[in-house]
């Protein structure tokens, strides 16, 4: 990671993953051609699951070359640290450098995976990992979570990312705009 002073703990890293919407699964096919695409996905620990259709350019990828990594972005936010006075006084200043740094910048949060991918055959395993997805992203609606388990569980498969590597990364700002470095939380 170039930019050292930006890196968060594998613990932030984590925290991130449960909180995205999705993540972003990248894969490299046998022609060394890279394919991407955004997933639901849901952790359990240091096991990552998704749920695919049964046949696929992804699913074929992932029989070859099981090696992925995957992106997840939290926050992000536009910081306002400056009234329209303050930058209009910058902006006449000798300190109109402090425009390019922060003005113009983002406040952000991600996280990187680095895992092998591996089907899950066990059912009990595939219902857990699907019940994790569920949850995720439809928990008011888990007293059906049976009736959908048991009608598309034959049609389904799940895969597991075994986590090799978390990085996690944070650009934010204090309340007086300065950067929050590493270990500011």
């Amino acid at each position: 990671m170039r930019r050292r002073d930006r890196e968060m703990s594998e613990a932030f890293g984590l925290g991130i993953i449960d909180k995205s919407r999705y993540g972003v699964l990248s894969m490299v096919d046998r022609d060394g051609k890279p394919f991407g695409l955004p997933l639901s996905i849901a952790r359990d620990g240091h096991c990552m699951y998704f749920h695919s259709a049964q046949s696929g350019r992804k699913v074929e990828i992932l029989q070859e070359n099981p090696e992925v990594s995957v992106a997840f972005v939290g926050d992000v936010n536009v910081p306002e640290l400056y009234t329209e006075e303050e930058l209009e006084m910058l902006a006449r200043s000798e300190q109109a450098a402090a425009l390019i740094s922060k003005v113009f910048t983002t406040e952000y949060e991600s996280a990187v995976v680095t895992g092998v991918v591996k089907r899950v055959d066990d059912e009990s395993e595939k219902i857990k990992a699907l019940r994790l997805i569920c949850e995720k992203y439809a928990s008011d609606k888990m007293k059906y979570f049976h009736i959908a388990a048991q009608s598309g569980l034959s049609k389904t498969e799940v895969y597991r990312i075994e986590i090799k590597e978390v990085r996690a990364k944070r650009k934010r700002y204090d309340q007086f705009g300065e950067e929050m470095k590493w270990g500011r939380t």
